[in-house]
């Protein structure tokens, strides 16, 4: 069976921060790989975009978070795998043309949650929840976007996920949202609740649930893998009926098993997603064979 067979056709898109390369460079870099037309849109955000023959629209725009001289690379909606060789060649574009990330840059992943209901939403919460110690080490998350841009799941919405099982999303943003303002909060784009790893508030306002886990990166093997691991967590909740969610606490001495356990469970076998194991265990710490290391033989 081809390994890519349990995500083909999922949608997603991304957002990349980049520094050192203007708007309009970062576009024509993108231009240079997938043609089309450059237009300089302007306004707020001082949008710069390209419309490729295919009709979807790369865009480059500015962010106040990570300076004056950047550029927020916007990718249209994408489906794996048939996308990704092409968003990899954009990344390598950019870099090429003089692109760059610092420690101010992240990675944003959207995907598509139109096939998914609450309950399955609750799922992709209680799994995340779970594993959350693990993700957060693998990914060697800087502890200054862990309490801004990215914090970690709340405990009291787990806790209100497994009490009144959410079945549409109606019900989850009751939840989401603390029961308060639902309506209201719904409507606005940066609401405060949007700022973690894992934000259901994109749910209500962009249709997408958007991981921010992601220290940037123009290393394309990366940007595929934060990808693939996004897709393998939203179609691993799809597909079970249930999702514990006891959090695991992190084990120094076999955390690295721990994770390649988790990786296993949720999809990830096999040649198309080797190079996605190798970075997201390459931070961890023991042995991915052996839940503990095993004692020294005595001669």
């Amino acid at each position: 069976m081809d390994e890519r067979a349990q995500l083909t056709g999922m949608h997603f898109g991304i957002e990349i921060e980049t520094v050192n390369l203007c708007r309009k460079d970062t576009v024509e870099a993108i231009q240079s790989i997938i043609g089309g037309t450059v237009e300089h849109e302007g306004g707020s955000y001082d949008k710069w975009r390209c419309t490729a023959p295919d009709g979807r629209q790369w865009k480059a725009v500015s962010d106040a978070s990570i300076g004056r001289s950047n550029a927020e690379v916007v990718s249209p909606i994408l489906a794996y795998p048939d996308d990704v060789p092409v968003l990899q060649n954009i990344v390598r574009a950019i870099r090429k043309a003089g692109g760059r990330v610092n420690s101010s840059c992240g990675i944003h992943v959207h995907v598509d949650a139109s096939t998914l209901d609450g309950r399955q939403l609750g799922n992709l919460a209680k799994i995340v929840y779970k594993q959350e110690p693990l993700i957060l080490h693998s990914l060697n998350i800087s502890q200054g976007r862990l309490e801004t841009y990215t914090r970690p799941t709340e405990e009291s919405f787990i806790n209100d996920v497994n009490k009144y099982r959410p079945k549409n999303l109606h019900q989850l943003s009751c939840l989401w949202y603390h029961q308060s303002n639902t309506d209201e909060a719904r409507l606005q784009h940066y609401h405060n609740s949007r700022y973690h790893g894992v934000n259901f508030h994109s749910l209500f306002y962009r249709g997408t649930v958007e991981f921010r886990w992601f220290e940037a990166t123009l290393h394309a093997g990366k940007v595929k893998s934060y990808i693939q691991y996004c897709l393998l967590l939203a179609n691993r909740a799809r597909r079970v009926k249930f999702a514990a969610s006891k959090k695991r606490s992190f084990n120094p001495e076999s955390a690295k098993y721990d994770m390649r356990v988790h990786l296993l469970r949720i999809g990830a076998i096999g040649d198309e997603y080797k190079t996605m194991r190798h970075f997201l265990l390459e931070n961890m710490p023991g042995s991915a064979s052996h839940k503990h290391t095993p004692e020294p033989k005595v001669a």
